[in-house]
Parts: structure tokens; sequence; C-alpha cells
């Protein structure tokens, strides 16, 4: 009997035809990968421009370019990504339980502010906060996402209270503990335990959108490029950019790959809940009881 119940295994003539087909693929792949660098050799992209990370003009050295792109940038957009995390976290956990509240007059504003926080661009948000309220150029770039990612992590985190069985609040209400109690004691730590890898995926968008940051004048990773390219001239555009991209794939395949990890832990743990037995203690035998 196959082992899927859906389809029967492929047979000898199939599994060479996927062979041929894979090869094929392949080779068209790589034949497209030499095409399209060679056409940028023959352009000149491989030309002297790319010594601006091992001999920049001048008077800059290596050191300062990778410090500016590396330090001054990419920290400028961690160090908001981080701030913006725990707030937009915190006032997660605020809309979703009063969005969850059984009270409609207290419902009913929560997901009208959830609605139109996710509804207005991110950079919007930014302008907002930079022309409305005069708030740095940091500030404003936190304060944007803050609140848009708020309001993602909110539904994120109903959706997790939405996902428990039902019985945990009467089984907290029965032992005599109020709504608050039972969310914070019983429900919100497996909330975010569920939600965990969705949690670490969306704070992965928030990194990505850090990048708007520069329209506003923060100077964060792209707009540290912008700078560097306008300092030493146009045809240093591409090598920057090429780095710029290679140190957010880098960032956000490292942050992406620990959700999958996350997710993958918390899954073998519960696997291993459910296979969990009760031993005896040693030494102590089964009593087979019999009736009269």
């Amino acid at each position: 009997m196959s082992g899927n119940v859906l389809y029967d295994a492929p047979g000898p003539r199939t599994l060479r035809i996927e062979r041929i087909a894979s090869i094929a693929v392949g080779v068209l792949i790589v034949g497209f990968l030499a095409w399209v660098v060679v056409g940028m050799i023959d352009r000149g992209l491989f030309n002297e421009r790319w010594a601006i990370f091992t001999d920049p003009p001048r008077g800059q050295s290596a050191e300062d370019v990778w410090y500016s792109l590396l330090v001054r940038g990419l920290g400028a957009t961690l160090r908001a990504a981080a701030v913006a995390a725990p707030i937009a976290l915190a006032l997660a956990f605020v809309l979703a339980i009063l969005r969850t509240s059984g009270l409609k007059l207290v419902r009913g504003p929560a997901v009208a502010i959830i609605e139109l926080l996710r509804g207005m661009p991110v950079l919007l948000m930014m302008f907002f906060g930079l022309l409305a309220f005069g708030l740095t150029s940091f500030e404003a770039v936190v304060f944007g996402l803050a609140l848009y990612n708020a309001a993602i992590v909110a539904e994120i985190l109903r959706a997790g209270l939405a996902a428990l069985p039902k019985g945990q609040v009467e089984a907290g209400t029965a032992i005599g503990l109020t709504r608050w109690q039972t969310l914070r004691i019983i429900q919100l730590p497996q909330v975010v335990r569920l939600m965990l890898p969705s949690l670490i995926s969306q704070f992965v968008v928030l990194l990505k959108d850090s990048s708007l940051g520069f329209i506003v004048g923060y100077p964060e990773l792209l707009r540290t490029m912008q700078l560097n390219y306008s300092f030493f001239g146009d045809q240093y555009r591409l090598p920057l950019f090429v780095a710029v991209l290679a140190v957010y794939l880098i960032v956000n395949v490292t942050l992406s790959r620990l959700a999958v990890y996350i997710d993958r832990r918390l899954s073998e743990r519960g696997q291993h809940a459910k296979q969990a037995t009760v031993l005896l203690p040693a030494g102590l035998d089964v009593v087979e009881t019999k009736g009269p």
C-alpha cells in the first residue's frame, strides 16, 4: 500500500522524467545567470567602481565606508526597530484585550482604532508625527512603526486568543479568577508562545519598514547609502546598493530562520507533551484488582 493515500509513489519512468526536467531547468537557470553576468561585464558594471569597498576615492578609507554602512546606517535601522518593537507589542496587548472585551462600548472603539491604524500607510504616520506633533525624524519613524505594527500584532494576538479552548475562561472563573487575571495568568502566556513565530515575522516586516525613514530625513541604512553615493559619485551607486541589499537580506533571513526554528521547537515540544507518559516509581508493581 502506498504511503500516501492521495496519490501513488512515482514509478521509475516518472522519476527519470522528473530528473531530466530538473536538470534541464537547472541548465536554463545557469544559462540565464551567465547571460546576465556577461551582459553586466559588457556594460562595464564590474569595473573599478567596486574598489569603493577596498580603496575608495576622496581621501576616504575602506573602514570609513563600512563604518558608515554597518555602524551608522544599520545601527540606526536596528535602533529604530528596537525601540518601536516593544512599544508596538505593549500597545498591541492593550488593543487585543480591549478588542476581545465582552462590552460593546469597549470593543467598538478598539475595533475602530485597529482598523484605522491598519488602513493608514506607515509613511503617512511618520509624516503625521513629524508635521503634526513636531517630532524628530527618529521619533517620527518610531511613531509610525509602533502604531502601524501595534494594530497588526493586536490582530495576531486576537487570533491566538480565539484559538484557545473556550473552557479556559470558564475554568478561570470557576476558581475565582477575574477576567483580567485569567488573561494575564492563563491565556496571554499561551497566546505569546503559540503566536511567537508570527510575531517574529511581523517584527521582520517592522525592520524592513524602517527603511521608509530616509524619506523623513532619518539617517538609516538607505539614507546612509544615498549620502555615500552623493559624496563619492553616482558611478558608485550600484556597488553601494548591492552592499545594502546584502545587509538587509542577511538580517531579515536570519530573523526569518529564527522564526522557523522557534516554530519547529514549539511544535516538537507540543508533540513530546502529547506523547509523555506517567511512569510508576521504581519498586512498585501494578496490582490488578478483581471484582468479588
